[in-house]
């Protein structure tokens, strides 16, 4: 995606780019394709995901060919009408990422998988447990299904497939549910690092969740722009 650099601190490597589909971006010095000036108002191309810029480089300006002469200049060139930019660095354009609660899941489960950066606004995370709650539901149910079929629950036997398949979907699903929960904390203007508070019993699940209910911070922080879709 092509791209335009507001920002970029070089000494603490960290920067935002306003993309063609009228979102902005984080980037760190770490997304950069080539170690390079990143002056305000560049042109850039980017690859999007999560709220955050990747592989960035500076599009250079096309150099004419070499041993090609100049084309001649008119003495008194006719008025050409200014044509309009086919990129559009503005919220006019339509938001590129889709805002329903399937895709926010999806995305967490995809793009997101290893993303502990940028913000989630709590559509996002409330989609994202909705139907990680009815994946886990089926999942179950297919385990149990498969128990009865085989005879375990008959034979007192532990029901092998059912802690199987349950064990595994959250061994699969952990890391995008943890850079979820972070990102949720980065919204409200919080450090992602008291997503530990989940390890204290009983009340670091009651303050997890108060903290999924409380609105977005409505103001660009540290961590990102307002997510799209937020009414500030």
């Amino acid at each position: 995606m092509r791209g335009e650099v507001l920002h970029y601190d070089a000494d603490q490597g960290f920067g935002f780019i306003t993309g063609a589909d009228g979102n902005r971006y984080t980037f760190t010095r770490e997304n950069l394709r080539r170690q390079t000036a990143m002056p305000k108002g560049a042109a850039v191309e980017f690859q999007p995901g999560g709220g955050q810029a990747r592989d960035v480089f500076l599009i250079e300006a096309a150099s004419p060919a070499a041993g090609a002469s100049p084309a001649p200049t008119q003495a008194n060139p006719a008025p050409t009408a200014v044509v309009s930019p086919a990129q559009h660095f503005g919220r006019t354009a339509e938001p590129a990422e889709p805002t329903d609660l399937w895709s926010y899941f999806w995305g967490g489960l995809t793009r997101n998988y290893f993303n502990f950066a940028g913000r989630a606004r709590r559509k996002e995370y409330w989609g994202y447990c909705l139907f990680w709650t009815i994946a886990l539901l089926v999942i179950v149910g297919i385990g149990v299904f498969t128990d009865a079929e085989i005879g375990n629950f008959d034979n007192a036997e532990v029901p092998a497939m059912t802690v199987g398949l349950f064990g595994l979907f959250l061994l699969a699903t952990f890391l995008p549910s943890l850079g979820m929960i972070v990102r949720r904390l980065h919204d409200l203007g919080l450090t992602g690092w008291l997503c530990l508070l989940i390890l204290v019993p009983t009340f670091g699940g009651l303050i997890i969740l108060v903290f999924a209910l409380i609105p977005t911070q409505g103001r660009e922080n540290q961590w990102g722009p307002v997510p799209a879709g937020v009414r500030v």
